[in-house]
């Protein structure tokens, strides 16, 4: 499912606008992604937790040239499906 298909099944159930649910889709996304980058926790209960990562800087191998290169350390965003998710998965 993308986006577009996400704003047709929420906008059928809801009885709204496919414009009216695209906005609130996206302040929705926009909010998460500023909490995220103010290294915020997101959590949404029943179904998960949106949360900042961070990874140690390590040694890697240009696999060009197969010259030993310094991966900078970074911040990746990772997602972490609560119980009941986890379950209706299944």
């Amino acid at each position: 499912m993308n986006k577009s298909e996400l704003i047709a099944e929420v906008a059928d159930a809801t009885n709204l606008t496919k414009k009216k649910v695209g906005e609130i889709i996206e302040v929705t996304l926009d909010t998460i992604a500023k909490a995220l980058a103010e290294g915020d926790k997101v959590t949404l209960v029943g179904f998960g937790t949106f949360e900042v990562r961070s990874r140690k800087s390590k040694r890697g191998v240009n696999p060009v040239t197969k010259e030993p290169i310094q991966i900078p350390a970074s911040k990746n965003a990772a997602f972490r499906p609560s119980k009941q998710l986890k379950e209706m998965v299944k």
